[in-house]
């Protein structure tokens, strides 16, 4: 195996002028880090479960030049408010239309990875007069495979009880098609999370979903999907671990004129995985700018079949 450079969080952001910040709003703390000018349109970017906002840190330079990029922290996640009830997709909605509100924001573009996804593809169903794109980032909420899910939360909850540098290290693994990228500041970032008092209370209320009958009633359904009217974008990868490229097929063609975007060699975190491609790929389709690798999502199963 090729060794890989080291690389850090604070590399990722050295370049980038940038804020980090405490938002109180619909009675909430919510975490920011914010680059670009306020004048500028804004962006939204949703992490997954368990995640924070550094999952954006290598997207932050390259999207600020078009956009005002505000990366949260989810409640009951990262270093936002931890409330101690089990969160729900409307909780978490609640907090991302709140947080607009608070920065002045009626309408942005979304981009959300996993359970951001989940909760963006909602926000664009429910609240289209507040969203002018949206890309669904091997977003959650289509499945329910209880064997993911199971191992999503033993892996969570054996880090959060023991949150040792091996235990935050397999967490972050799960998320790569190569678990080389899991650099040692990456899991020092998120061990300093994950060693939060609060933390094992909160995880606990942010595995709510993957409990079966809880994460039933937050499913994105067939008719969710088609009664999204905004300009989508659906982008998965080939070694995804929470469900095949035919997922991300499926929801785009569900999405009337969604496209849909295929990234090979990465798992559940392309943003990070493979940065100039995903960057390339997110702000053509955010710039309403043609790609060749975002396509119909008809367009492959028609080639196959001539």
């Amino acid at each position: 195996m090729t060794e890989r450079p080291f690389t850090s969080v604070w590399s990722d952001l050295a370049q980038v002028e940038f804020s980090q910040g405490y938002i109180e709003a619909g009675g909430y703390s919510t975490r920011y880090l914010h680059a670009g000018d306020t004048s500028k349109p804004a962006l939204l970017m949703l992490h997954g479960i368990t995640g924070h906002a550094e999952a954006y840190s290598r997207n932050l330079r390259s999207h600020s030049e078009h956009f005002s990029c505000w990366a949260i922290d989810f409640i009951g996640h990262g270093y936002s408010s931890k409330p101690e009830h089990p969160l729900e997709i409307t909780h978490y909605i609640d907090q991302v239309l709140a947080f607009m509100d608070a920065i002045g924001v009626e309408k942005a573009y979304f981009s959300g990875e996993s359970l951001g996804g989940w909760v963006a593809a909602k926000i664009a169903q429910l609240y289209p007069e507040r969203v002018e794109r949206v890309v669904l980032n091997t977003m959650g909420g289509t499945m329910a495979n209880p064997v993911v899910m199971e191992r999503l939360l033993t892996l969570s909850m054996d880090a959060a009880n023991d949150p040792s540098w091996e235990r935050v290290k397999a967490r972050l693994e799960w998320l790569m098609a190569d678990p080389s990228m899991v650099t040692d500041d990456l899991i020092k970032t998120r061990q300093a999370i994950f060693q939060q008092p609060d933390w094992k209370m909160a995880c606990t209320m942010n595995m709510a979903l993957q409990d079966l009958e809880t994460r039933k009633r937050n499913m994105i359904s067939d008719d969710d999907l088609r009664a999204i009217t905004v300009p989508a974008m659906v982008l998965w990868t080939t070694k995804d671990p929470s469900g095949p490229v035919d997922e991300g097929r499926r929801i785009a063609s569900l999405i009337p004129g969604g496209k849909l975007a295929v990234m090979e060699e990465c798992g559940h975190w392309p943003q990070y995985e493979d940065t100039e491609t995903f960057n390339r790929l997110h702000l053509n389709f955010l710039l309403g700018q043609d790609d060749p690798q975002v396509k119909d999502p008809s367009a492959d199963t028609e080639a196959a079949a001539a």
